[in-house]
């Protein structure tokens, strides 16, 4: 292991002291690595971990930056790559399907009204279509997470159109 990954990956200190509260606060412990990695991106205006910060917070908790990567990549609300302002997640889960939620209209509906496919960002930078597995709101669906909030009942394109203009 590099024991100066910080000068490899060089941040700038204001960025460090950021994160280095944000470590402090879950008393730098390695088993809290969501927890940090969450609050770590709600500092990154596009909701992501650059690969710098992953490995800057890997060399201050002493774990491997492959686990980081790990979390990054297994759920959903952590990204290792850049997002929108708004990055919008539909669920697509088994449950919601057997509820008979149809999320492959309200997909096809954000895709129309946004002008993307999933996986792309508006060409403002205000929304990335994301497919996620679940939201936990089997029962207000359909639904979309757009930065840890539930918007439910999406099940119009007048409703839809509403909640992408009460987006600042």
């Amino acid at each position: 292991m590099l024991t100066a990954l910080t000068k490899e990956y060089p941040l700038p200190s204001e960025l460090q002291e950021r994160i280095d509260l944000v470590l402090e606060s879950h008393d730098c412990d390695p088993t809290q690595i969501v927890g940090i990695l969450l609050d770590v991106q709600a500092l990154n205006e596009r909701h992501y971990v650059p690969e710098t910060t992953a490995y800057y917070i890997a060399d201050r908790l002493k774990m491997r930056v492959t686990n980081i990567f790990d979390c990054l990549k297994f759920y959903s609300e952590l990204s290792p790559v850049p997002r929108a302002k708004y990055p919008i997640q539909v669920c697509c889960s088994p449950a919601c399907r057997v509820n008979r939620v149809d999320s492959h209209r309200l997909i096809s509906t954000l895709e129309q009204l946004l002008d993307i496919k999933l996986g792309e960002t508006t060409y403002d930078g205000r929304f990335t279509l994301e497919q996620v597995t679940c939201i936990g709101a089997c029962d207000r669906a359909p639904a979309v997470r757009i930065n840890g909030h539930v918007y439910d009942h999406l099940d119009t394109q007048e409703k839809i159109e509403a909640l992408l203009r009460s987006l600042p």
